[in-house]
């Protein structure tokens, strides 16, 4: 495996004070998400300064918090440099492409961080187990994979993947929650459904595609995502110590004062079109 690179430093939990036997609590919790969100958009400063090409992929079982992670990573910062890539099924002309050529239109240019919810290892994975590829195009992937992503890191892609390891009990208890909740059903899907009788088959997968793909260039950090608070910051955590930063936190800004409103009114109110404001009140 590649040499740690030195971690950020968190302020108000470390890993020598924070008891591991205990599952966090919701407070300590949302402490320690906004101290590495606020690491986080310094890594971003830094990844556009030194023009950097950071790839993260975030692989697992369904319901293994991938989404929740990317989530977290992405809300402070700007969409304009750091970007989710979560591609749908294939096309007619896309399954007719090279396998690896949908991926590549959303790799990142020099400044920019791309987080594939899911990624090429589909091939491994959903479709080996479902049928939906040839062996011959699997066993291909299997061999090709690992070429392309020495390619991608020779190039200057700091390439950094992640498998969510989630027990067969937690996963059960997730999917039933996406059940119950009719905010969260849109993301069980059929497939979803399909896969719990398929298990076995996708274990068997995970370990071939471990096997194979776990290359000294580009390797696999399993992260343990039965408890989702744990698993989100550890792995936040953990990414940013593979890409080495520096604070570029600017100056504080003094606002100048706003310009006087000489020779200007507003038009009056009735002339524009306002939505109707079932929730008012006074502002705090």
């Amino acid at each position: 495996m590649t040499a740690e690179i030195r971690p950020p430093i968190i302020n108000d939990m470390s890993e020598n004070n924070m008891d591991k036997t205990k599952k966090i609590g919701k407070k300590e919790y949302e402490a320690e998400l906004l101290n590495l969100q606020i690491e986080l958009v310094k890594l971003q400063e830094w990844v556009k300064l030194k023009g950097y090409k950071v790839v993260a992929i975030f692989e697992g079982r369904d319901a293994a918090g991938k989404g929740g992670v990317i989530k977290r990573i992405t809300e402070s910062l700007n969409p304009r440099y750091c970007r989710v890539a979560a591609l749908g099924t294939p096309t007619d002309k896309e399954k007719s492409q090279w396998y690896f050529q949908r991926y590549v239109i959303h790799l990142p240019a020099a400044g920019e961080m791309v987080l594939f919810d899911r990624s090429w290892y589909n091939r491994a994975g959903v479709e080996h187990v479902m049928g939906f590829c040839s062996d011959a195009e699997y066993r291909e992937f299997l061999r090709s994979c690992p070429e392309f992503e020495r390619m991608l890191v020779r190039s200057g892609i700091k390439l950094i993947k992640y498998w969510f390891s989630v027990s067969d009990e937690e996963q059960e208890k997730r999917f039933q929650a996406r059940i119950d909740d009719p905010t969260k059903r849109w993301k069980l899907s059929p497939m979803d459904i399909e896969s719990r009788s398929k298990w076995v088959d996708y274990s068997r997968a995970k370990d071939a595609m471990f096997l194979h793909t776990d290359i000294e260039a580009a390797p696999w950090w399993v992260v343990n995502a039965d408890i989702k608070r744990h698993a989100r910051l550890n792995c936040i955590r953990h990414l940013l110590s593979r890409v080495e930063y520096e604070d570029l936190t600017p100056a504080q800004v003094n606002l100048p004062p706003r310009q006087a409103a000489e020779n200007y009114s507003r038009p009056p109110i009735d002339s524009q079109r306002w939505i109707p404001e079932l929730y008012s009140g006074e502002t705090e």
